[in-house]
């Protein structure tokens, strides 16, 4: 089983999105049964009182607009809520991987040091190694969409 758990600020966009097409795509490779993938936050800020927000509904948009979160392939997007990272993520993943930079240094916060060597940019994966802009600020979830299908086909050809 390879464990899987991406990452981002907010858990709203970025990670929600690498979760379920990383999803999709082991679904449409006949492979789900050996991956557990989720995905969390660095910070609290969509969390409250142990309750996370749902995707970001612009997000979840870009997902269905690729046939991810349908009725057919529903994958678990609509009941999909924000959690923040926590210390024993640690030890359950195989992979905690990134959208950014920034969300290293709140892994490192929250998680420590590294010893295992499973901390990751998802676009490190693809030989070109580049940040995930958050689209919560920039509005471009279709290129988000494509830099997150780029890196998980990348990851998965490790």
């Amino acid at each position: 089983m390879i464990r899987v758990l991406m990452v981002c600020y907010g858990n709203i966009c970025r990670s929600p999105m690498a979760e379920f097409v990383l999803k999709d795509m082991v679904n449409k490779r006949g492979i789900s049964e050996n991956f557990l993938i989720e995905s969390a936050a660095t910070s609290d800020e969509e969390c409250y009182n142990g309750y996370g927000n749902p995707v970001y509904p612009p997000a979840q948009a870009e997902l269905k607009r690729h046939g991810i979160g349908v009725p057919g392939n529903e994958l678990g997007l609509s009941a999909k809520r924000a959690r923040q990272l926590t210390p024993s993520d640690y030890d359950k993943w195989d992979y905690i991987i990134a959208m950014e930079r920034s969300n290293l240094r709140g892994i490192s916060r929250i998680l420590g040091d590294d010893p295992g060597k499973k901390v990751h940019l998802l676009m490190d994966f693809t030989g070109q190694p580049e940040d995930i802009a958050d689209p919560w600020y920039s509005g471009d979830f279709a290129g988000v969409y494509k830099q997150i299908v780029r890196g998980c086909e990348s990851f998965l050809a490790v």
